[in-house]
């Protein structure tokens, strides 16, 4: 258990990765804010997690809106809830190639995978950096690797590089005693996206996502992480 209660924010939790994110971090005790861009479907993960017994809020949050995840950290700021743990799962997949991907669905992906992390990143962990205390992780993938040849569909690929990109900048830019920014490949998983053949289940790829969001203080800072183990860039 953790010793003081915390709140974590977790984005595009209505279902898989981080419907079950949001499930381990509300057992081990936080206070679960779940987002999600259809209320509709939000509402019901929500739900569904109240009847387990956890303490959460569904907010409403599309990545893709500036204003949206700029008007969820308002309401939060308004009722006077503190965001300690920042959990950037939110994220797209369309197929094609560098050559084939239209430009629109490249720059929805962009936006959705990349600049809704960074806007989040902006709007809450300034106000860790002031409290002394904050855990950011960003779920990337290793088709966001270039150790890894930058495998997968172009637009989500290269989304996840710069996924990576923005986890070591975003890093550098705090003090790892006190606030911990890393990245995770949570590896293959058996969500809608990842498919039925994927060879983890959703409780398995959560957890080195809740071991980093709940990271002691010595804890790695500025990483990318699978199985809990360092993987490089």
């Amino acid at each position: 258990m953790i010793e003081h209660r915390r709140t974590a924010l977790v984005t595009g939790a209505n279902r898989g990765l981080g419907l079950e994110t949001c499930r381990q971090l509300g057992r081990l005790g936080l206070r679960i804010v779940l987002t999600a861009r259809s209320s509709r479907s939000g509402q019901t993960a929500a739900r569904r997690l109240e009847d387990e017994g956890l303490d959460i809020r569904f907010e409403p949050l599309d990545l893709a809106s500036p204003a949206s995840v700029a008007a969820c950290a308002e309401r939060l700021a308004s009722d006077g809830v503190d965001v300690d743990v920042l959990v950037n799962n939110g994220a797209v997949y369309p197929s094609g190639t560098a050559l084939t991907i239209p430009i629109s669905e490249f720059a929805e992906t962009i936006a959705i995978n990349v600049t809704g992390a960074l806007h989040a990143i902006q709007l809450f962990v300034p106000a860790m950096i002031e409290r002394g205390y904050g855990r950011v992780v960003n779920v990337s993938s290793g088709y966001g690797a270039f150790a890894e040849g930058l495998e997968g569909p172009a637009a989500y690929s290269i989304s996840k590089a710069a996924l990576n990109a923005l986890t070591v900048k975003a890093a550098e830019a705090v003090d790892g005693r006190r606030v911990k920014i890393n990245a995770v490949c949570p590896g293959w998983v058996r969500t809608r996206m990842g498919g039925p053949s994927a060879g983890l289940n959703v409780e398995q790829g959560a957890g080195t996502i809740v071991w980093l969001a709940t990271l002691p203080s010595n804890g790695p800072h500025g990483g990318f992480f699978r199985e809990r183990t360092r993987i490089p860039w």
